[in-house]
């Protein structure tokens, strides 16, 4: 089966790519995921907005990556949760809330599956979060938790 794929698949390719894959590998796992869309004329279209995109997350080169790294971990990056009575956090903090957290502090739009937090963090504090910006570069984020 002919598909686009319009996030990155580990050993597959990239967003806008368009790959073949067997049948059941696309209707069981890339489709109802949302990682790939039925290839078409009408979707062929699509892959220029798709690579757009793309190109407006991506890290150019190891030198652009050391420069984001640089100003990832210079700053603090706060995410204000909801919680209780009794200082429980209401869920846990996910990869969105620190992308989103990381782009209100910073301006850095980073893609949130580059986002490696060490475990769920699921009370206030203070976390080390791991953020891959190329293959070569990882960058150590300090990430507070406090209440909203």
């Amino acid at each position: 089966m002919k598909l686009i794929l319009t996030r990155e698949v580990a050993g597959l390719g990239n967003a806008g790519d368009v790959v073949t894959v067997k049948d059941g590998y696309a209707r069981n796992f890339l489709l109802p995921r949302g990682t790939a869309i039925a290839w078409s004329l009408g979707g062929e279209k699509q892959i220029d907005g798709i690579r757009r995109a793309r190109a407006a997350r991506e890290i150019r080169d190891r030198d652009h990556a050391l420069e984001i790294k640089e100003s990832l971990e210079k700053s603090e990056i706060v995410v204000k949760v909801k919680v209780g009575s009794t200082g429980s956090m209401f869920g846990s903090v996910t990869d969105k809330d620190i992308v989103a957290a990381i782009k209100s502090s910073t301006g850095l739009d980073i893609d949130r599956h580059r986002v490696k937090p060490v475990g769920h963090i699921k009370k206030l504090g203070s976390y080390a979060v791991k953020v891959s910006l190329h293959s070569a570069v990882t960058a150590n984020v300090s990430l507070s938790v406090v209440a909203a």
